[in-house]
């Protein structure tokens, strides 16, 4: 049995005992994905499920899962890449330098606590020298979508152009994009740096504080 073959049963087995089985189920493992299965509609439900998933290499480098944090109920939701090495050493989001600079940027420029909006990540664990793939984006894509769907947020704001690519799958160039809603698959989103770019680019800071601003005064309209 081939190690990726491991992995998805693992994640089945996981899956159904999470759910109430004893294993009891037929497992079909030519067609095994997370996108066969049914998720839970309860958000800690989910979280636990996905804290539990081994459907990916990136599973064997992490600490922890970081899943999501904040207020279920937020009408807007923060879409990063991936964990930081601080966020998977802590388990917590808003750590380190960029975690920091993000804190700072809802809390001082959007007036709202950290607490009160709502984010989460493209990947769920930590990736070696922030090596993403397109199959690590696909194999968290169900975790994410099912996240969307519980807490229905207004907008979305997505951090750095990364995102925006795995999360659209569009070719235009960041710079036409950055600062606008645009409606992608029903969704409201925005698009702004992220904050380890500003740490990099601080000249960007500006562009990144107007940003924030036509963001705050759209939650203000919600």
């Amino acid at each position: 049995m081939t190690k990726n073959l491991q992995n998805r049963l693992l994640y089945q087995l996981n899956f159904l005992k999470s759910i109430g089985y004893e294993y009891g189920q037929s497992i079909n493992l030519q067609n095994s994905n997370n996108e066969q299965l049914e998720l839970p509609n309860e958000i800690n439900q989910l979280d636990e499920l996905v804290k539990n998933c081994y459907l990916c290499q990136l599973s064997k480098y992490r600490e922890n899962v970081l899943f999501g944090s904040g207020n279920i109920n937020s009408k807007i939701m923060f879409l990063k890449e991936s964990p930081t090495v601080s966020e998977d050493e802590f388990s917590t989001f808003y750590v380190g330098k960029s975690g920091d600079l993000l804190k700072t940027m809802i809390e001082k420029v959007l007036k709202v606590n950290v607490n009160d909006v709502y984010i989460t990540n493209i990947v769920k664990c930590i990736s070696p020298n922030n090596s993403i793939k397109h199959e690590h984006v696909n194999f968290c894509k169900s975790y994410l979508d099912k996240q969307i769907e519980i807490i229905k947020p207004k907008l979305i704001v997505i951090l750095g152009e990364s995102v925006y690519r795995y999360f659209t799958n569009e070719t235009r160039a960041f710079s036409e994009i950055r600062g606008k809603v645009i409606r992608n698959n029903d969704l409201d989103i925005i698009c702004t740096y992220e904050p380890s770019f500003l740490l990099r680019n601080p000249s960007s800071k500006g562009e990144a504080y107007e940003d924030l601003l036509k963001i705050k005064a759209i939650m203000e309209q919600m």
